[in-house]
């Protein structure tokens, strides 16, 4: 039950929606009156392909091949006898291009099973209707699915691409916070600790060079705490100037045309991080599921408000919305802001909360 209770959160009730073509296997045998044995068959043959049929959704086949394979094969089987086979073809070609890994590869094998519903058709005679159901469903729906599988596959590479470079972006970002608190604090460090111990080596001695030492350990210490706070700062002001280059960088991988308007905005570090997270966000939605070829990043001041605008001219989007949106909008929410959405000729976003004075800390 939890196996079907993850996969079918993951397909939704599609799959039992795609079973309707199936039913055009049991016209025939209510149709003709078919007597035990015929029946025996289809109930056997329907119990296999359902089988296969579920396993491809909720199991784990090692060779989605065999699936395809034991599909077509019930399909010729019945061919003869049963108009209504040439179901099995059609859903044999919609699998087809999932099983493999290439777009070539997806064509050889659809070509085959076609070829092999051509044959059989001419070898046997077939009904007229048997030929044009499976090579023309065949050819439109297994040809749709060759796209959508590719489209997948690049959306899969340009995933592990994208995490790729955020992982090297993080090696990277913690490599020069270690050499920027070397600069900043090692030098100063030993120069607070040779002090101190030279300090408390006079107090008995040179009361009055020891209080010197101690004022410029103080006023070393107020340097330090000064650098720290200009590093910090520094942290800050690149953590969303970062997110924007890469959301520019994923979105020019994927060949959508980007347009980003971007000012200076006075952000504390929760509102920054809330912005960066909320454009990661919106980006890789756009990346994966809008099928864009443009893309506009604005984010700008407005009458003491922090605007933030992203539009494509993909395909839009559901109204629902997943817990992807739902979690921009509530991140923009609780920093007493507004989130808008609008699909109707791609997608646009458009956020905006109070901006609030900026308090240095450390």
């Amino acid at each position: 039950m939890k196996i079907f209770e993850r996969d079918r959160q993951q397909h939704g009730w599609v799959p039992f929606l795609w079973l309707g073509y199936f039913l055009f296997f049991l016209i025939h045998p209510i149709e003709s009156h078919a007597g035990w044995q015929e029946w025996t068959a289809t109930i056997v043959a329907s119990a296999v392909f359902l089988y296969l049929y579920f396993t491809w959704f909720w199991g784990s086949p090692k060779n989605r091949l065999l699936i395809v394979g034991g599909m077509a094969l019930i399909g010729i089987l019945f061919a003869p006898s049963n108009t209504g086979a040439s179901t099995f073809f059609i859903y044999a070609a919609s699998f087809i291009p999932f099983a493999v890994d290439t777009e070539r590869a997806a064509v050889k094998w659809l070509v085959g099973l076609l070829a092999v519903a051509v044959v059989e058709s001419w070898l046997f005679h077939l009904h007229v209707e048997f030929l044009i159901s499976s090579t023309l469903f065949g050819v439109l729906i297994g040809g749709g699915n060759i796209y959508f599988a590719q489209r997948n596959r690049s959306n899969r590479k340009l995933q592990l691409a994208q995490e790729e470079i955020e992982h090297l972006a993080k090696i990277a970002e913690r490599e020069r916070i270690a050499r920027d608190l070397h600069d900043v604090l090692g030098h100063t460090l030993s120069i607070i600790i040779l002090k101190s111990e030279l300090a408390g080596k006079l107090i008995d001695r040179d009361p009055q060079r020891a209080k010197a030492e101690i004022r410029d350990v103080e006023q070393t210490s107020r340097e330090a705490l000064a650098e720290v706070r200009s590093t910090i700062r520094g942290y800050r002001a690149t953590s969303l100037e970062g997110e924007l280059k890469n959301a520019i960088a994923a979105l020019e991988t994927a060949g959508v045309t980007v347009k980003a308007e971007s000012a200076q905005v006075p952000l504390n570090p929760a509102q920054e991080s809330v912005i960066a997270m909320v454009v990661r966000e919106a980006v890789t939605n756009v990346v994966r599921h809008a099928n864009a070829r443009n893309c506009v990043l604005r984010l700008r001041p407005l009458n003491g408000t922090c605007v933030l605008e992203i539009e494509d001219d993909g395909c839009g989007g559901s109204r629902d919305e997943g817990s992807g949106l739902r979690n921009m909008r509530e991140r923009i929410e609780s920093l007493g802001g507004t989130f808008w959405r609008e699909t109707t000729a791609g997608t646009k976003l458009r956020m905006s909360f109070p901006l609030k004075t900026v308090r240095p800390s450390c």
